[in-house]
């Protein structure tokens, strides 16, 4: 599916009030010009207003895209309950998503697995774009991921579990294919089976997800051999997450010009402003984001309100565009319903100024106690 955005991204914000400084256009972004290899900076040649490339391939998105984790889930997000209620939230949020000119949508094959009365997020997106389709003509950019489990062997069980994933769709092709995180072992052989299904025609780019700077490099230097680029490398990537940039993960992409695409850009809610010391989040977020944390967070928090306030943009918007003012990066914030994909689409169209994406990094620094070992791996 070819991507095709009318108009541009649309902004939920509301006009100018006195006082308020107008935001300033995304152009005029306060960061200096990236330094990228010859036959990298395709990485970040803008497609038209609201669009990116991804990598060197000729797939291009919008500059936000939408993460789907949480459709059907059951084990990390939903109080370990999907029902109808959130069925129409999430279809809401996948419409509201696309009249806001975001039309890139992230899901895989594990999210809404079939435990505790889940529903496969692949299935819900493949039928929320059907139904949508219906009533008038929409094209979307559709990525999703090869779960790299113990007992998938060889390049074939890539394209067979590919095939599973475009029949929930309903596509013939998907715009991104990953792999979701690296495997036990048999990671060549997986990078082998996303060059085969990119050769076939059923995936128009590929990338990696969870790499470190090692594995990402490996597999560039691999794929290349087949003459397929590696378009992207998901990874977990916000304000108060920035380990890509110290672990040479952000500056290998940018070197190699492959699209960081930065999942759980409000840290899974956090940065939203919604939780604090005495509401912090519940379930499994709960042993990360604990009272403790929280209240280390708030100097951050305060000034990032402060920042929003004068451009008349909230907490969300403003960690969003600070990470769209890295460059290379297109975050993919998850959308429960409607209201949160209309705010997201506020991220966009504006800048934050050099000086405050340095200020906010600074704050940031204070902020201990986040960890991931999967990109250790």
């Amino acid at each position: 599916m070819a991507l095709q955005v009318a108009g541009g991204v649309a902004c939920c914000c509301s006009p100018p009030l006195a006082g308020r400084r107008q935001p300033r256009p995304a152009a005029l972004c306060g960061r200096p010009p990236r330094a990228v290899a010859s036959g990298a900076a395709a990485a970040a040649v803008e497609e038209g207003e609201g669009k990116v490339r991804l990598g060197e391939s000729g797939v291009a998105v919008t500059k936000l895209g939408i993460g789907a984790w949480s459709w059907g889930d059951t084990t990390y997000w939903n109080d370990s309950e999907w029902d109808d209620r959130r069925l129409k939230e999430a279809q809401e949020a996948f419409d509201a998503s696309i009249d806001n000119g975001m039309t890139f949508f992230d899901t895989a094959e594990v999210y809404g697995t079939a435990l505790m009365g889940a529903v496969n997020s692949e299935s819900l997106l493949g039928g929320f774009i059907k139904e949508r389709q219906q009533k008038e003509q929409i094209e979307v950019a559709v990525a999703t991921k090869f779960a790299a489990l113990p007992w998938r062997f060889g390049r074939g069980s890539v394209l067979s579990a590919l095939k599973k994933s475009l029949d929930r769709l309903g596509l013939s092709s998907v715009e991104l294919y990953q792999l979701h995180w690296p495997g036990i072992w048999g990671n060549e052989a997986y990078l082998d089976g996303l060059a085969d299904a990119y050769e076939q025609g059923l995936v128009k780019a590929v990338g990696v997800s969870n790499y470190n700077e090692k594995r990402l490099r490996d597999a560039h230097a691999r794929l290349k051999k087949r003459g397929v680029p590696l378009a992207a490398n998901q990874v977990n990537y916000s304000l108060i997450y920035r380990t890509p940039e110290l672990n040479g993960v952000k500056a290998a992409c940018d070197e190699l010009g492959i699209t960081l695409i930065a999942y759980s850009p409000i840290a899974q809610g956090v940065l939203t402003g919604k939780y604090t010391p005495e509401n912090p989040p519940t379930g499994p977020r709960a042993n990360t984001y604990t009272p403790e944390f929280l209240t280390k967070l708030q100097p951050l928090m305060n000034r990032i309100k402060e920042i929003g306030a004068s451009y008349g943009k909230s907490p969300t918007q403003v960690s969003l565009n600070w990470l769209t003012c890295q460059g290379n990066v297109v975050p993919i914030p998850g959308a429960k319903n409607a209201s949160q994909a209309k705010e997201f689409a506020g991220a966009l169209g504006w800048s934050l100024t050099g000086d405050e994406v340095e200020e906010l990094r600074t704050l940031a620094r204070e902020i201990k106690g986040i960890k991931m070992p999967i990109e250790e791996s």
